[in-house]
C-alpha cells in the first residue's frame, strides 16, 4: 500500500507546484497589447512607445483600428492594455454613454486641426461668401468655430460653452462664411470642392497632407489633445506608471520634434 501511496502523493504535489508555477508565470507576464487608430497615433505607438517598453522588458503588440469605437471596446473588455487615439472630451462622453470606466493617464503631443484651402493663400485673401467644410460632429465642429474666432473670422457668443459652441452661437460673421457640415473623414477631399476645409490633424495626416500647409493651425486646448487611456482599475499598475514615465522622458519629446512635425505639445510638456 505504501508503495502506491507515496508516488500518488508526489504526483499530487508536483501537479500543485506546476499549477502554481503557471499562475506565477502568468502574473509576471509582461506581454501587452496597445491599440491606436491607423495613422499618426499608431505610428507614435510603434516608434516611441514600443521600443521604450521593450527596453523595460515588455513584449509589445500594436493593434491598429480603423474607427473610433473599437479601440475603447477592446480596452474595456481586456483585449487591450492601453490605447492612444482620443482626447479627454471624447473619452468622457464615450465612457458615460457606454457604461465604461476608462481613465486618461497623460496627454501627448497631438496633430492640430487646420484650415486648408486650394483657392486662398492666406486668411486675408478669403472672399465674402466663401464656403467652408466643417466636421458634422459637435465636438470637432466646436473646435472649428473656436479656430475661426481665434483668427477673427467670426465672433461667438461669449456666454456659450466653449466645448459645445455651434453655428447658432455665431454673433458676427463679417465674411459671410457658408458652413458645410460633412463627415470628418471626407474633409481632406473637401479641400477640392469647397473654398476652405477644416481638417482635424489625424485625418489630414492620413490623407498625406502636410500640417504646415494649413492657412492656420489650431491653438489646441489640452482637452482636445490625445491621451493614453487605460481601464480605471489599472491606472496605478506598473504598466501605467511606465507609460507615463515614457511620455515624460526627454527622449520621447525629442522623437516628437524630429518625426512628428507640426504636432502641438500639451501644456505640461511645453512649460517644463
Amino acid at each position: 500500500m505504501k508503495k502506491f501511496l507515496l508516488p500518488a502523493i508526489l504526483l499530487v504535489l508536483l501537479t500543485i507546484l506546476a499549477a502554481c508555477g503557471e499562475e506565477e508565470s502568468s502574473a509576471d507576464s509582461k506581454s501587452i497589447k496597445l491599440g491606436g487608430t491607423a495613422g499618426p497615433y499608431s505610428d507614435m505607438l510603434n516608434e516611441a512607445f514600443k521600443p521604450a517598453l521593450e527596453e523595460k522588458g515588455y513584449e509589445v503588440e500594436i493593434v491598429e483600428f480603423s474607427d473610433y469605437i473599437q479601440p475603447n471596446n477592446a480596452l474595456d473588455n481586456g483585449d487591450l492594455d492601453a490605447n492612444l487615439f482620443q482626447h479627454s472630451v471624447y473619452l468622457e462622453n464615450f465612457s458615460k454613454e457606454n457604461g465604461m470606466d476608462l481613465t486618461g493617464l497623460i496627454t501627448v503631443p497631438t496633430a492640430p486641426m487646420g484650415i486648408y484651402s486650394n483657392g486662398f493663400d492666406s486668411l486675408e485673401d478669403i472672399k465674402d461668401g466663401a464656403t467652408i467644410a466643417i466636421p458634422n460632429d459637435p465636438v470637432n465642429a466646436a473646435r472649428t468655430f473656436l479656430v475661426l474666432q481665434d483668427n477673427n473670422l467670426i465672433t461667438l457668443d461669449p456666454a456659450a460653452e466653449e466645448l459645445t459652441v455651434s453655428e447658432k452661437d455665431i454673433q458676427e460673421n463679417p465674411k459671410n462664411l457658408v458652413f458645410q457640415p460633412i463627415e470628418a473623414g471626407g474633409l481632406p477631399r473637401a479641400v477640392e470642392s469647397s473654398d476652405l476645409s477644416a481638417v482635424p490633424g489625424n485625418f489630414a495626416l492620413a490623407a498625406d497632407m502636410n500640417l504646415l500647409d494649413a492657412l492656420v493651425l489650431e491653438n489646441m486646448p489640452d482637452q482636445y489633445r490625445n491621451l493614453v487611456a487605460v481601464k480605471t482599475e489599472n491606472k496605478d499598475t506598473q504598466l501605467s506608471k511606465d507609460l507615463v514615465e515614457i511620455v515624460e522622458s526627454p527622449e520621447f519629446e525629442a522623437l516628437i520634434d524630429s518625426d512628428f512635425e507640426g504636432f502641438g505639445k500639451p501644456e505640461w510638456m511645453a512649460n517644463r
